[in-house]
């Protein structure tokens, strides 16, 4: 069972966009993939946590974790196959950490624990909430950016990721990423 949330080995750079809600993540992810030419890795949970509201009305509960866990690491390992040189993943498996921990009182399933600590990445780019909250049917926390961002920090920190801090509009957001992956595909 454990092995579907298990990372494929892969020699490619992989990039994480890492925050908290409303931040610009998938937005810096699609044009980050059109730069490079390659493949991004949407956010599974959006997609089926939308379906989850359109049908039941009911946010995401616990026992949605795994199942999104297991969609996340399917999309990232299959995409990672057409990817060149860089794989852009709009989120990983330690962000659903995150967001577990958050909502769940501090909980988080040990199999989710495992796998998000256990895949690798590259870099970070923990995006910061100087772009404005905009609300849709999944996003709840427009008073808790400050929080949230401290605790995606916070989490990367006592992980020890390699992570840079994105602010600014998205253009310089934009800059400031291409020039340090540009550094990475250098090495």
């Amino acid at each position: 069972m454990e092995e579907k949330f298990k990372q494929e080995p892969s020699s490619i750079i992989k990039v994480v966009l890492f925050g908290p809600e409303s931040t610009g993540k998938t937005t810096l992810a699609r044009e980050l993939a059109i730069h490079y030419n390659t493949v991004w890795v949407p956010e599974y949970a959006r997609d089926y946590l939308q379906e989850k509201w359109d049908k039941e009305k009911k946010p995401c509960e616990p026992k949605d974790l795994l199942p999104i866990a297991e969609g996340q690491m399917k999309l990232e390992n299959s995409l990672t196959k057409n990817a060149k040189e860089v794989l852009i993943c709009d989120t990983d498996l330690l962000e659903t950490k995150v967001y577990s921990e958050a909502y769940y009182l501090g909980y988080c399933d040990p199999v989710l624990e495992t796998y998000a600590l256990r895949n690798t990445y590259d870099i970070y780019f923990l995006t910061y909430i100087d772009i404005p909250w905009e609300k849709d049917d999944l996003r709840d926390k427009p008073n808790d950016r400050e929080r949230m961002f401290i605790y995606f920090k916070d989490t990367l920190e006592k992980y020890n990721r390699n992570f840079i801090i994105l602010k600014g509009d998205k253009k310089t957001r934009l800059t400031t990423a291409k020039n340090y992956i540009n550094q990475l595909l250098r090495k």
